[in-house]
């Protein structure tokens, strides 16, 4: 296998697993007192960019569109392998996606790169649109919600989950691919990892932010499952209630 240089595109998001809150106009997430992170789709996209550059040779980079403070994330990132980042930087307030698009297509477009590498959809807003947008600007074929990639001699053979069954598509390079979580299993940063990526490179670049073409309506946090707990009883009495439980579970 040919050495590759693959871009992968990751976004600054609130950890998942927290309680999401909404702003009193549902047009942003309330992160004031949020961990961020970057998505669990995007953390196997980084992961799957090293190991096939381990494998093969070539360089890993990463980049983000976001605040200042989103440098943290690229730098999680290099600890694990990538070779250098890129940071958009904006004021931190959050860009459409014709827009995140438009701003990777210039950054992307400065340098050969074989692959450019996404997760299907980002942990917070989940457009699904970025990646495709950046592959129609650039001309690139482009394959979404991959589960296995393969990169061999100007081609990446990718396969992507079917109802018990995979599709298997092959493309030539330069391509642009989404993945899903469960692509790989992602890798912690090292300590001396985290101290490798504070000395690798890290552009910075500033780009006016352009009209908005797209308009959002609102937000919505999706219906929980729902929890619910029946009192069985108190003391002594509840003995029958759990016995009953337990057979018809059919473990008693």
């Amino acid at each position: 296998m040919a050495s590759v240089k693959i871009l992968v595109c990751v976004k600054r998001v609130p950890i998942t697993g927290g309680k999401i809150v909404l702003t009193d106009d549902a047009q942003e997430i309330r992160t004031l007192h949020l961990g961020f992170a970057i998505s669990p789709h995007e953390e196997c996209a980084v992961e799957e960019a090293v190991r096939i550059v381990e494998a093969g040779g070539g360089e890993v980079v990463v980049l983000t569109l976001g605040p200042a403070e989103a440098e943290e994330q690229l730098r999680d990132c290099m600890a694990i392998g990538a070779d250098r980042g890129i940071l958009i930087k904006t004021d931190g307030t959050e860009w459409d996606p014709q827009a995140t698009a438009a701003a990777i297509v210039d950054a992307a477009r400065d340098e050969a790169f074989d692959l450019i590498l996404f997760g299907n959809e980002s942990a917070d807003s989940g457009n699904y649109q970025v990646g495709i947008r950046v592959a129609h600007a650039l001309g690139l074929p482009v394959v979404t919600g991959l589960k296995k990639i393969e990169v061999g001699d100007g081609r990446v053979r990718c396969e992507r989950d079917a109802g018990g069954a995979r599709d298997v598509y092959e493309t030539p390079l330069p391509a642009v691919l989404t993945v899903l979580e469960g692509l790989n299993l992602p890798r912690y940063p090292s300590v001396p990892g985290r101290l490798r990526a504070k000395s690798k490179p890290l552009a910075v670049v500033e780009p006016a932010r352009p009209e908005s073409k797209l308009e959002k309506l609102r937000l919505v946090l999706p219906e929980g499952q729902g929890k619910t707990a029946e009192i069985l009883g108190e003391g002594p009495a509840a003995a029958p209630k759990v016995v009953e439980v337990m057979q018809s579970l059919g473990v008693a």
